[in-house]
């Protein structure tokens, strides 16, 4: 049984991107949620937030067997939370 949609208002207080306004709204039924990912990781790399704290920590690993740097485990963590 698909369940019902109601209409729902649109969130106050989001502030225009581009002169362009933003519209968030619940009633997307079948929409995925997942397309503010691509925001956060263009932000996040723009402002180089997970290499910024990499640099702060000590890695004490043995680099020749580096496979991930921390700078992408913590860039990975940051955006699946």
């Amino acid at each position: 049984m698909l369940a019902s949609v109601a209409n729902t208002p649109i969130l106050p207080g989001l502030s225009p991107v581009a002169g362009k306004s933003i519209e968030a709204r619940f009633d997307g039924d079948l929409l995925s949620s997942d397309g503010g990912l691509l925001g956060l990781r263009a932000i996040e790399q723009r402002l180089g937030i997970a290499s910024r704290l990499a640099a702060c920590i000590d890695d004490p690993r043995a680099p020749g067997r580096v496979i991930h740097g921390l700078d992408e485990i913590i860039r990975f963590r940051m955006l699946m939370i």
